[in-house]
């Protein structure tokens, strides 16, 4: 007979995001600076990743039919994007795809709806971002200061300053220290970057790096809930220390969907040029 399964130690964790961190940190900052097919085809498979693990959390019936529909359509606005379409081509795409896969699911149909959804809100902000230019480059490497000191600082100042907990029913160990010590950090981040790249309004990048990171945080809460009504601890484990793509994707799906809705707002030359102030 055996022993109780003991939980895996934090130290154990932490190494295992690291060395993670250290193999992927340099995968996603080289394709994106390469841009291109190479950068579209990275972004294409963490979104079919997400579609695969939603229907995994959520135990979809048929399955396959449901990943094959809204598979083709997340591909074919990828495909639209890729070629400077509007994005609203492609969100129609994802729309009619996330519609008709609710529609073959007999049970679960919004839970399935949703899940098409958010793939695409998952890649498209961040492909229309990247465009094909330089400021493209810089204004996906600004959401990833933004989006990674938010993640990193908060676990760190959270586990360093404990204090009350920001959600304790859907995610017990997060604090508002640790919230508050990633907005921080974000800010600074985003500043750093904007200072050392040469950008303009250093000052408006640091201050709207905190609005960033906020829904970056509550997108991040989102999917706890999610996994919490689930009955699961992670999307999947496919990412060693970080369980899955959405696990990655989560705050980041957020941020990049505000930051495109707000270049969109400015009117700017392109999505990029109007997030940076450029």
């Amino acid at each position: 007979m055996s022993g109780p399964v003991t939980p895996p130690c934090k130290g154990s964790e932490l190494k295992h995001r690291s060395l993670s961190g250290l193999v992927l940190v340099p995968l996603v900052l080289g394709l994106t600076w390469w841009g291109g097919w190479p950068f579209t085809i990275l972004w294409t498979f963490a979104g079919l990743a997400v579609l695969y693990e939603w229907a995994a959390m959520g135990r979809l019936e048929r399955q396959g039919l449901w990943l094959g529909i809204n598979g083709a359509a997340l591909i074919a606005s990828v495909i639209l994007t890729h070629q400077d379409a509007p994005l609203a081509y492609g969100a129609l795409i994802v729309l009619a795809g996330a519609v008709l896969g609710a529609l073959v699911v007999p049970k679960c149909r919004i839970w399935s709806f949703w899940g098409g959804v958010i793939a695409g809100a998952a890649i498209l902000p961040i492909l229309i971002l990247r465009g094909n230019g330089e400021p493209g480059i810089y204004a996906v490497f600004y959401l990833y200061a933004v989006v990674w000191a938010t993640d990193i600082f908060a676990y760190f100042v959270g586990r360093a300053l404990g204090g009350p907990k920001l959600w304790p029913k859907v995610s017990p160990n997060k604090t508002w220290s640790g919230a508050l010590g990633g907005m921080l950090a974000a800010a600074l981040a985003a500043g750093l970057l904007a200072y050392f790249s040469g950008l303009p309004n250093v000052v408006a990048l640091m201050l709207l790096a905190v609005p960033l990171s906020i829904v970056s945080q509550a997108g991040d809460l989102a999917e706890s809930a999610i996994k919490r009504v689930c009955g699961v601890k992670d999307a999947s484990r496919l990412i060693p220390g970080h369980g899955g793509i959405l696990d990655r994707l989560d705050g980041f799906t957020v941020a990049a969907l505000v930051a495109v809705l707000i270049a969109l707002v400015r009117m700017a030359e392109d999505p990029a040029t109007g997030l940076l102030f450029w």
